[in-house]
């Protein structure tokens, strides 16, 4: 058996960060398994359903690395299958026609929630001829429930799951406008598409006991079902924006790597072990169900901020450049030799920044253009008597290899003859280059803006 696992979207909004890890869990069990997995974008809630949410989806799945083995389905354009499952189920005997109009079924619910029982629909069609029916009703079709024993899931999460039969009502597969239900749908879309696992949240387990109706009627194997418990705030409420961002793009949009969100989400419900660093090979490798837990798990933001900073200092220099180029780019075009001056920054800035973001903050004064805007800190560093010294410092240095080495050792070598201390010279220094009383080393803001920059902008600073 080929394993063939989907994440299937409802396109109504952004994909939320628990619809994010749902996708990541069927990724990796179909790699571990050397299966394929798939896309079906569930688009049948025309009122509700959006293109712009379909290319959020898409570029979300893109950003986190969990881009599908085939081209994305849409539901929406199955409906005739979906149609034609319904009334193979009809003249087989296994549903029926159903004739009640909205005022009876409302009477229905009413009756039944006055007399303490489910509002559920009570079968009064199951066995009529439909040559009783009322003229000018459009009849739904309903499915036949079982009405005796129980429903067994055999969940690969939750453990053996049972309800019983009298539970269960006959619920319609396809409306009297001749559209499907979407719990119908996506039956007949998993058989087709040879779905062999269905992994997604356990929100979705009491439609399972509906859904396995149209299965057994039409003779079709189950899938397996693996239903994952949801993500919650640190509050152990559901997760909401109050708790802070929840779609996938808005972490991205907050300088966190893509990597670092899906190790953090496959920790979030899945465990090795102590095992908390778990590249996408590693995880591929270990990823089985049955290490899944059955508790809700909670978010937390400063894990996952700890998590990217570790990402973020073993990626590659150029690409971490490259990313924090894009940052600054959006507050507009880069000044000449920005990208040099970065990347010459980038081995200070990433053992210190904890997200792009972070990163693309500390290299701003790379890019900022003479005269400064000084903090108020680093504005008092510039005395009198410390403007007089950078003019000497400039003079001093403009003799000096422009080594990062060299640099240090020529900072040093000043403060030693004009026997002061170093941070005497480092900070009012720092200040002049940077704006700021806060930076990499002074050797490497110096290295990395090179001679002429450096020495305008100590001049510059001088002269203030």
């Amino acid at each position: 058996m080929t394993v063939r696992t989907r994440f299937a979207p409802s396109p109504t909004g952004y994909l939320h960060i628990g619809g994010a890890r749902t996708a990541l869990f069927n990724y990796l069990f179909a790699r571990h398994h050397g299966g394929q997995y798939l896309l079906r974008i569930e688009d049948t809630d025309r009122a509700r359903s959006t293109p712009e949410a379909v290319a959020q989806i898409l570029e979300s799945l893109d950003w986190l690395g969990l881009q599908a083995d085939e081209k994305p389905v849409m539901q929406s354009t199955r409906e005739l299958r979906h149609a034609e499952v319904a009334r193979e189920l009809l003249a087989a005997g296994k549903a029926y026609q159903c004739f009640c109009t909205p005022e009876e079924l409302t009477e229905m619910r009413e009756t039944a929630m006055k007399e303490g029982r489910p509002p559920r629909y009570d079968g009064r069609w199951r066995d009529r001829d439909p040559a009783e029916a009322p003229a000018g009703v459009k009849p739904v079709i309903r499915i036949k429930a079982p009405r005796q024993g129980e429903t067994v899931i055999n969940d690969l999460v939750q453990g053996e799951v049972r309800v019983k039969n009298t539970e269960l009502d006959d619920m319609i597969i396809l409306r009297s406008d001749g559209t499907p239900t979407y719990l119908h749908a996506v039956v007949v879309d998993d058989h087709d598409m040879a779905i062999t696992h269905v992994i997604r949240g356990d929100d979705h387990l009491t439609n399972t006991f509906r859904q396995v109706m149209v299965y057994d009627a039409m003779g079709w194997t189950r899938p397996h079902f693996a239903h994952v418990p949801l993500i919650h705030g640190a509050d152990g409420a559901k997760l909401s924006k109050r708790h802070g961002a929840v779609g996938a793009l808005e972490f991205r949009d907050q300088g966190y790597l893509p990597e670092a969100l899906c190790n953090y989400l496959l920790r979030l419900g899945w465990g090795h072990g102590d095992e908390e660093f778990v590249p996408r090979e590693r995880a591929i490798q270990l990823f089985e169900l049955k290490d899944v837990g059955r508790a809700a798990s909670r978010m937390d933001y400063a894990k996952l901020t700890h998590l990217n900073a570790q990402y973020l200092r073993q990626k590659d220099s150029d690409a971490v450049t490259g990313e924090v180029l894009e940052i600054l780019r959006r507050s507009g075009p880069l000044p000449q030799g920005a990208a040099t001056t970065i990347r010459a920054l980038m081995p200070d800035i990433q053992p210190r920044a904890r997200t792009l973001n972070e990163a693309a903050a500390m290299c701003g004064f790379a890019i900022a253009t003479i005269p400064l805007t000084f903090e108020p800190k680093a504005q008092a560093q510039l005395t009198a008597e410390a403007r007089a010294r950078l003019l000497d410092l400039a003079e001093f240095l403009s003799e000096a290899p422009w080594e990062r080495e060299d640099l240090d050792k020529w900072l040093r070598d000043y403060a030693e003859v004009k026997e002061i201390k170093l941070g005497a010279v480092a900070q009012p220094l720092r200040a002049a280059l940077t704006g700021s009383t806060q930076s990499p080393p002074i050797d490497a803001v110096l290295f990395a803006l090179g001679r002429e920059e450096a020495l305008t902008r100590i001049r510059a600073a001088a002269d203030s």
